[in-house]
């Protein structure tokens, strides 16, 4: 049985572009997370201040982390899509504007 792509595979015109939103939207991701970090270390008492509908720091942090890498993620790919319909229907490079 071969294993061969389903479909053709092009030259994708986008992955300039995409690497860079990546990149700038990992190193958002990153610096949030390591304020969650910074706390545990520094001020580890304050995970325990309850914040909100009867939830401590810690819990509220941790489900916005979860929800941002999601939100990230929806953004990431709804950008990347509109770029690689408007740079792969013309065939060049996409170069960030």
């Amino acid at each position: 049985m071969l294993h061969e792509p389903a479909g053709n595979v092009e030259k994708d015109h986008a992955t300039p572009y995409k690497t860079v939103i990546g990149v700038r939207m990992f190193v958002v991701y990153a610096l949030v997370y390591l304020g969650f970090v910074a706390i545990n270390v520094f001020k580890p008492a304050l995970m325990e201040t309850t914040v909100l509908l009867g939830l401590n720091l810690a819990v509220v942090y941790g489900f916005g982390l979860i929800i941002l890498a999601l939100v990230l993620a929806l953004i990431y790919n709804l950008m990347c899509v509109k770029r690689e319909k408007q740079v792969n229907s013309q065939g060049r490079e996409g170069e960030i504007s």
